[in-house]
């Protein structure tokens, strides 16, 4: 990593850190959804770093970017169906091919690039934790299966409902409740599961009838170009 580039992301986790102590420590009050953001962004920064340290070749680099800019379509091309969006999908295949931190890469700039489209806001770095996550977990785990339509579809589901569902929903949680209480956080999933339900039966359903032949498609590009 060159010199300048290690110095703002020390600069910048040192910064968000004294955020985080004041916060819990010397606040009159804690902001929860302040500590929340702060713990997100010191999580995604070390995947930057390290992916600025890598040696990834300029193919894979471009292929990459090809998936986040993919991903970012696929969002946009269903803008006036609510939650119906095959993004979770592309970041999917992204994590089974090129593995566990390049699909929280794309899954991270994904979200944060499209939400030029469709709004950015304090859910932003949520959104972003989120999808980056389905990545990770998806490279971690079809390092270790066979990636056929079905456990796509199995996962892509898991990942969009209940993961991704109950990082995003805890931003709403954080926004909308002056007092946290269970009644109250239970609303808040209560009224988001269904919109959560319909954005993993969309992945679902994306997986199971491209996700196999997409990473198939892709498996060939890796191998003509040695990436």
């Amino acid at each position: 990593m060159k010199k300048e580039n290690l110095l703002v992301c020390i600069c910048a986790a040192v910064s968000l850190a004294g955020v985080l102590v004041w916060q819990l420590f010397f606040a009159e009050k804690v902001s929860f959804y302040m500590v929340g953001v702060v713990l997100i962004v010191l999580t995604i920064l070390p995947f930057f770093a390290s992916f600025e340290c890598g040696r990834a070749a300029a193919v894979e680099i471009s292929l990459l970017a090809v998936m986040a800019a993919l991903a970012v379509a696929s969002r946009a091309a269903f803008y006036a169906l609510p939650q119906v969006k095959p993004i979770c999908a592309v970041v999917i295949v992204s994590g089974v091919c090129f593995g566990a931190k390049n699909g929280f890469a794309v899954g991270a700039i994904s979200a944060f690039v499209s939400n030029f489209l469709f709004g950015h806001g304090v859910w932003t770095p949520y959104q972003m934790l989120a999808l980056g996550l389905c990545g990770l977990f998806a490279g971690l785990l079809f390092r270790a299966v066979r990636p056929t339509r079905v456990r796509l579809a199995v996962y892509g589901f898991f990942a969009a409902a209940v993961l991704y569902g109950l990082i995003v929903d805890l931003s709403t949680v954080f926004m909308t409740l002056s007092r946290l209480t269970w009644q109250g956080v239970l609303g808040v999933y209560g009224a988001g599961a269904v919109f959560s339900l319909i954005f993993g039966a969309t992945t679902a359903v994306f997986l199971f009838l491209f996700g196999e032949a997409f990473v198939k498609k892709i498996n060939r590009i890796q191998k003509k170009y040695a990436v």
